[in-house]
């Protein structure tokens, strides 16, 4: 494995770790009031578009980082109209 798939990796496991304190406290919590629904919204439109791009152009790091992230993100946008 290069040392540039190396890095990538790592980015996409730091950013996509980043996520899953947020949903595990709206889970907990069962309140996702201060969450932004357009942000989230526009956001899980771009991490699909990322993760598209990266089945597209074959890039394992693009793909993990943004199919885990698109998952936690849509979760809690789920959560979000859950709990409003």
């Amino acid at each position: 494995m290069s040392y540039v798939t190396v890095v990538g990796l790592t980015a996409a496991v730091l950013s996509t770790v980043s996520f899953f304190p947020q949903l595990l406290k709206t889970w907990r919590t069962k309140s996702a009031k201060d969450i932004s629904m357009g942000m989230f919204s526009i956001f899980c439109v771009g991490v699909f578009l990322w993760l598209v791009y990266g089945i597209l152009i074959n890039n394992l790091p693009v793909i993990i980082a943004n199919l885990f992230t698109f998952i936690q993100a849509f979760i809690i946008l789920l959560l979000k109209n859950k709990y409003k």
